[in-house]
């Protein structure tokens, strides 16, 4: 189903709203829970299972960008810069800012390998360390100009197969120059200073820019490209599947270094997670469950920013990694509210609209009192 009053799939805002509060529930578990609780327990199987779902986020992002308005390399430019700089403010946030003022837990630091207190070049590691956001600001400039030189549905498509199959053997290359190998380790990084490195998961947007270019190409069809995204998700998933099976190491390794065989698995899985957002917004009526998640999608940034902020900052009264199974699962529902409430507080109403507003409607007052 397609919203009649803009270009918004209401499929694709499903699945976005859905992916941005299964993050809430893995960096809790992440940050609060112990390593028997992650590794040993049904909770910790399941929110690792569900945290498999974040390519669904970067498909959706693809197609969104080829149903935008306007997707000009300039307004690419401009919002990858957007991006890249709410990314490196989070780290300081999350990660300087605590250490800064002495919250930061020691167990912290000492999981890095480091010794405590955190030195100044520790700061500008954490500082710098690449997350989705990095990812997404860097793919938006690639995006940009690909969507400059080519309208062919076929060229991202054949971009994304190449960056899979290529991405495990140029992971880790390095130069030996301090700042060319930090942009290096941001396209295709080995180590934890770089989590989602353009290589290879740039692939899931480039896979969400094909149907997103073939949704136009078919009159934007809903019924014709999630089926089509249903039968591709069937067929990468057993491609996939099976050069995982044959090779785990190689082809899936860790998830955020995967190879080919794991990133082929991935997009084909969350292909059919699309194809599942799209029978639930067709034979289910729009509830408040819906909306809910159409809310959260069309927040995805700040709603982002928010919950890993206060979930870091949380570790100065809490702790890192000390908590069970019971105490995880009451931390998860407490962190999706603190994080929706200081959305809503400070970005979707905050406290000096009211002030702005009036002083709004006091220039509109005067102004049209100067008319003749």
């Amino acid at each position: 189903m397609r919203n009649n009053n803009s270009n918004r799939i209401l499929a694709i805002d499903l699945a976005r709203g859905v992916s941005v509060l299964m993050v809430i529930i893995v960096h809790t578990l992440w940050i609060y829970g112990d390593i028997p609780t992650q590794s040993n327990t049904w909770l910790g199987g399941v929110v690792h299972f569900i945290g498999k779902g974040t390519p669904m986020f970067l498909i959706a992002m693809g197609v969104s960008f080829t149903l935008s308005r306007n997707q000009s390399i300039v307004l690419s430019i401009k919002r990858a810069l957007y991006i890249l700089a709410a990314g490196y403010i989070m780290n300081f946030l999350k990660f300087v800012l605590p250490v800064l003022i002495g919250t930061m837990p020691d167990a912290f630091i000492e999981a890095y390998g480091w010794t405590v207190p955190a030195t100044i070049d520790n700061m500008i590691y954490m500082l710098l360390t690449g997350d989705i956001l990095q990812l997404a600001g860097v793919s938006l400039l690639f995006m940009g100009i690909i969507n400059k030189f080519s309208k062919n549905k076929y060229v991202p498509l054949i971009i994304a197969f190449i960056i899979a199959v290529v991405t495990k053997e140029v992971h880790g290359f390095q130069l030996g120059i301090g700042s060319v190998d930090y942009i290096l380790d941001l396209m295709w990084g080995a180590k934890w200073n770089v989590y989602f490195a353009v290589f290879p998961w740039f692939s899931f947007i480039l896979i969400g820019m094909f149907f997103g270019m073939w949704y136009k190409e078919k009159n934007k069809s809903n019924a014709h490209i999630f089926k089509r995204m249903f039968i591709a998700g069937v067929f990468l998933m057993l491609i996939g599947g099976g050069l995982c099976f044959y090779n785990f190491e190689y082809h899936f390794g860790d998830y955020f270094h995967l190879g080919p065989g794991g990133t082929i698995y991935l997009a084909g899985f969350n292909l059919v997670l699309m194809w599942l957002a799209h029978i639930l917004v067709t034979y289910i009526k729009t509830n408040r469950v819906f909306e809910f998640l159409y809310y959260c999608s069309k927040r995805v940034t700040t709603i982002y920013i928010i919950q890993w902020v206060i979930i870091c900052w949380g570790m100065g009264a809490l702790g890192y990694q000390q908590f069970g199974i019971t105490a995880v699962l009451i931390l998860i529902p407490l962190y999706i509210m603190l994080t929706l409430g200081i959305q809503k507080l400070l970005f979707d109403k905050p406290f000096w609209s009211k002030k702005t507003r009036k002083q709004n409607n006091i220039t509109k007052n005067s102004i049209s009192l100067q008319k003749p």
